[in-house]
């Protein structure tokens, strides 16, 4: 059996690797775009602010790692058409501009998203950026080294958008961030969007909400935001407005995708065509806790799709548990998390909840390095079924969202996880840990 793969990165090589351990025989090629396999996109902020000094702390294998244990990998090959019915794919080369066709008996589409680039006027001016890539990485941290470089822009106000605004400042730059939207952060609710956003103004950024990005001005280079409220000077912008699935090369195949392009795939990762799997940003992912499909692009359920689309390419049948929308992320000072379901989404659902926001310590109160912990917990109202929690603070707060979605995994009520036997020693939790606090007062509510 040949499986080809398209795209090199979390999804396509968790895929590589799982298959090959489940079925030594099987030939895999692996097709990628870009110049570099298996990388933390996640860490790109980092390394551009050289928290992370070098580019090759990010890639997790190498070409060589991977043609060892007998996976073809081929750099710099761009799919640009598939063809279902004859089960082959067109190929064309990036270093020599050849193209030729390559047959499969199963096909992984892996190909990621890309970042949207609104035409807006003057877009195509230099110094205008997105940040995907390890490329984009590359240039980018160049770039901000440089002293040329002193007011940025950050367009969007996302995930990427707040990660890079705080990369910006401690680079010494003048930073301003637009966002489209009332708020930052919309995946959190309210409460904890006015908390980034108190923290990312506090360290000195310029937020600007509600303002629509109308053109890009300058000589050559971008040197001013003209917005429906005001214009800004700058030397750079980061463009950080969302992204696309990357599925271009479908667009002649009759296969199901949602309203934003993703493909549209069951529990086994299986598209709507016969031997034909997805898995990454190119593609849905069942939510657990909405109980149908979402588009939900991170690194995490990237890496277990496609684990999950590798054992099945060899045969298997694994159902995907689901996922949560569980994500963190450190801004300046405060870390923020969440997972399960956000008010909106229970409104969406039209489910009948009811929330708590607790402030407690992560710590002992007594110990000096006590730091305070806000969490929220959304519920069934009848029940008492954990849906969702958020939670902010210095420190502690990732790890206690993560026993909150387990405990969403396992169908837990707030009775539950208020006397869930947690570990307690006074520098590390208080004797009724923060998250079995929240547990009891959102309990208490009944």
């Amino acid at each position: 059996m040949k499986v080809i793969i398209i795209g090199g990165n979390a999804a396509g090589m968790s895929a590589a690797s799982k298959l090959r351990r489940m079925a030594e025989d099987t030939e895999i090629v692996v097709y990628e775009k870009g110049k570099y396999l298996s990388y933390a996109a996640c860490g790109l902020p980092y390394f551009i602010s050289g928290v992370i000094d070098n580019q090759d702390s990010l890639i997790k294998k190498t070409e060589e790692d991977f043609e060892k244990a007998g996976i073809s990998c081929r750099l710099k090959h761009e799919i640009i058409k598939v063809i279902p019915g004859e089960k082959k794919v067109k190929v064309h080369s990036l270093e020599d501009d050849k193209t030729f066709f390559d047959s499969y008996d199963k096909l992984l589409v892996a190909s990621g998203a890309y970042p949207i680039k609104p035409p807006f006027p003057g877009i195509d001016l230099g110094n205008i950026h997105t940040l995907k890539t390890m490329d984009d990485g590359i240039k980018l941290r160049k770039l901000m080294e440089s002293d040329e470089i002193k007011k940025v822009a950050i367009i969007g106000g996302g995930y990427i958008g707040v990660e890079m605004a705080e990369a910006s400042v401690h680079l010494g730059k003048d930073t301003t961030m637009i966002e489209l939207m009332p708020r930052l952060l919309t995946p959190f609710d309210q409460e904890f969007s006015e908390i980034a956003r108190d923290e990312i103004e506090k360290n000195g950024v310029k937020i600007k909400l509600q303002e629509k990005v109308v053109s890009f001005q300058g000589q050559g280079k971008v040197s001013k935001v003209i917005t429906d409220k005001g214009e800004y000077e700058v030397d750079m912008v980061l463009l950080s407005v969302g992204i696309r699935p990357a599925v271009d090369f479908l667009k002649d195949v009759q296969i199901q995708k949602a309203r934003n392009g993703a493909l549209v795939i069951d529990r086994e990762m299986r598209t709507s065509l016969e031997d034909i799997y997805a898995a990454g940003d190119c593609a849905q992912i069942y939510h657990f806790g909405r109980v149908e499909n979402a588009y939900i692009p991170l690194g995490t359920t990237a890496n277990k799709g496609g684990r999950i689309a590798g054992e099945n390419l060899s045969g298997k049948h694994k159902k995907y548990v689901g996922a949560l929308g569980s994500a963190a992320i450190k801004i300046f000072d405060i870390n923020m998390a969440r997972t399960g379901l956000s008010e909106k989404e229970a409104d969406d659902l039209e489910i009948d909840y009811e929330t708590v926001i607790v402030d407690a310590k992560n710590h002992a109160g007594y110990c000096p390095s006590s730091k305070p912990v806000r969490i929220k917990i959304i519920s069934e109202k009848c029940t008492g079924k954990i849906l969702g929690a958020q939670a902010s603070g210095q420190e502690g707060v990732v790890l206690r969202m993560d026993i909150f979605a387990v405990a969403i995994h396992a169908g837990m009520t707030t009775e539950e996880i208020g006397f869930a036997d947690l570990c307690y020693a006074p520098p590390f939790a208080s004797v009724w840990d923060a998250v079995n606090i929240a547990g009891n007062v959102a309990h208490g509510r009944k």
